[in-house]
């Protein structure tokens, strides 16, 4: 009796053929999981701006980058400084009236009163494809982590109240004071996170950047990187080419890495008085 089966020759070609198409196949699957992960990030930030602009409405001004009796803030655990970010000051308009209930806004945001509220990890405050997982300091064990952070300043310079963007040391910005535009400002863009990152209740370079770089650093550079105390750095992300930023109208836009860097300053200052040609 004849039996019909494959030849070694046979068997061997539809193994090379499967091997090809799964080749072909999984850059396609990588770049939709990736493309899932940009859409999830462009709604945290979107979630983020709008929490922002509920806190501007109720108090007639945008919340303070930072807050502390005296400056410029360093990148240190000081549990004699306050320093609580813009983030501690929206967790109301988030839907985290419970931790808002729980922070002491007059205690420092590294002191034992504030331990508990620290460690807790907020969802729209992380980027999906960021694998950055938590600030550790010799101080404390654990303080979750912001993957987004409002825009301070222009240029690289010490968080302090003095600065030109939306969001620094003790800020009350209005949308009067923004007077190139609140579509031409950035509100809150990415950055990559570093090693010495303080967490997202600290008003630090953890929760705070400026326009003086994009993409600066790979991931694995920036988690290696040990910045100086009064260091706060640029945006950035680890979605390719660039990064998203929520401008001041409340608009979420892919900033691309190889926008002009003038411009791109110009983007970090409320009140340059730039005309220019904006970037999409």
């Amino acid at each position: 009796m004849k039996r019909n089966a494959f030849t070694l020759v046979e068997l061997l070609v539809v193994i090379a053929i499967i091997g090809i198409l799964v080749g072909l196949l999984l850059p396609a699957v990588q770049a939709s999981r990736e493309a899932a992960r940009r859409m999830s990030c462009t709604n945290n930030l979107a979630q983020l701006g709008l929490a922002v602009h509920h806190f501007e409405f109720a108090m007639e001004h945008l919340p303070a980058g930072s807050t502390n009796p005296t400056g410029p803030i360093k990148n240190v655990v000081d549990p004699t400084q306050i320093e609580i970010s813009w983030v501690g000051y929206i967790l109301p308009h988030l839907e985290q009236q419970r931790l808002a209930k729980t922070l002491d806004y007059n205690k420092s945001c590294f002191g034992p009163e504030n331990a508990q509220v620290r460690e807790i990890e907020l969802s729209a405050l992380r980027c999906p494809s960021n694998p950055h997982t938590s600030g550790v300091d010799e101080t404390f064990n654990q303080a979750a982590v912001s993957d987004y952070a409002a825009c301070y300043h222009a240029d690289e310079a010490p968080i302090d109240q003095d600065n030109n963007g939306v969001m620094f040391l003790n800020s009350k910005i209005r949308y009067a004071d923004i007077s190139d535009g609140a579509s031409s400002t950035f509100l809150l863009g990415e950055h990559v996170g570093d090693f010495q990152n303080l967490g997202w209740l600290s008003g630090t370079r953890g929760t705070l950047r400026n326009t003086s770089s994009l993409n600066a650093m790979t991931f694995e550079e920036a988690m290696a990187y040990k910045p100086e105390p009064l260091e706060t750095g640029g945006f950035g992300s680890v979605h390719n080419g660039g990064a998203q930023f929520v401008l001041c109208d409340g608009a979420v836009r892919f900033i691309s890495e190889s926008i002009d860097p003038e411009i791109y300053s110009y983007y970090g200052d409320r009140a340059d008085g730039a005309i220019y040609q904006e970037a999409h």
